[in-house]
């Protein structure tokens, strides 16, 4: 089953056409970070606009690089939410004429479930039951997930998600935008040790918070000179890890996990990798970077899953911005 996936959520214009919801023939992203990265985040109605520039091109790019055309797809799916609103609305729509004129089956996915379904991507096969971390820009999410589709919400953030915290403390330290990989790239020089920033425990619950950790980032650098921001990023970055996967963990263990999946923009950071494979008595999945990342061909790879159960959508498929998984 040929599947052409669509991705649009945010600020990445993507495509990808995915065999049997495991195999990649294409993956293409267009990213607008460059135009983005002159405001120190993302504008909104700019990125629905470039959306509008890259779809064509990219969806042909997919086609070309997978060798084969439309007629031969099987399904379109597309990302209907969370995200905003304008960026969505430009991949729904070219979703449903896609799906009408090749008169193929629609699937509209949760942008969070096709961040599971990256690890589905690489020929690896988890066991259920199943502990996802889900953390983003937008998401900080623990969610026990019992078979294909079959879904328990266990924790999330309480303010900021990972990702957004990442991107408030570079901004900070004046290390630029994107955050996540600023922040990564200024630790590789820092020691983690030098500062010990707090970890918001919320104990007898699975719950995150990092607005805290932000604020400590901020009154400590505000007492130092630029000299040491590596530092302060190196034991930012740690204090972030150590809770996600203690958290992680502990969830899993007491639910009686047989797999952690690891994924979200923020799972492409090599000290939050290491150090969940480092401390889980419990296999560990994590998807190639890339995969990480907001991409389509996540969104193929769960589509496969929900067409094998019998789910397809109706074309008045609308847009969600704000759906929870």
């Amino acid at each position: 089953m040929k599947i052409l996936g669509i991705e649009t959520s945010c600020d990445e214009t993507a495509a990808a056409i995915v065999v049997d919801g495991c195999r990649v023939l294409s993956n293409v992203i267009s990213s607008q970070i460059d135009i983005h990265s002159r405001y120190g985040g993302i504008v909104p109605e700019v990125a629905s606009r470039q959306h509008l520039l890259a779809i064509i091109p990219v969806i042909q790019k997919a086609l070309t690089q997978a060798d084969i055309e439309l007629k031969d797809i099987d399904a379109v799916a597309v990302t209907h939410g969370p995200g905003l609103a304008g960026s969505l609305i430009v991949g729904v729509n070219i979703a449903k004429t896609i799906a009408l004129s090749c008169r193929v089956k629609l699937i509209g996915i949760n942008h969070l479930e096709g961040h599971i379904y990256a690890n589905w991507l690489e020929g690896v096969e988890p066991e259920f039951p199943i502990i996802c971390l889900i953390v983003s820009g937008g998401h900080t999410d623990i969610v026990l997930m019992r078979s294909h589709g079959l879904y328990e919400p266990i924790g999330r953030t309480r303010d900021d998600a990972a990702g957004e915290a990442f991107d408030k403390v570079a901004r900070i330290l004046n290390l630029g935008y994107p955050g996540g990989p600023a922040i990564e790239k200024s630790a590789t020089e820092g020691d983690s040790s030098t500062y010990r920033l707090p970890r918001a425990w919320l104990k007898n619950t699975d719950d995150f918070s990092f607005s805290g950790l932000k604020t400590s980032a901020l009154r400590l650098s505000e007492s130092l000179d630029n000299s040491a921001s590596a530092d302060v990023a190196a034991s930012f970055q740690e204090a972030v890890a150590d809770v996600l996967v203690s958290k992680t963990i502990a969830a899993a263990s007491r639910l009686g996990a047989s797999n952690i999946l690891l994924c979200g923009g923020v799972a492409a950071n090599r000290m939050l990798r290491n150090m969940m494979l480092e401390r889980s008595p419990i296999p560990v999945n994590t998807p190639s970077p890339i995969l990480c990342t907001d991409n389509a061909a996540m969104i193929a790879s769960c589509a496969y899953y929900r067409i094998q159960k019998g789910d397809s959508s109706a074309l008045d498929l609308d847009v969600l911005p704000n759906i929870r998984l």
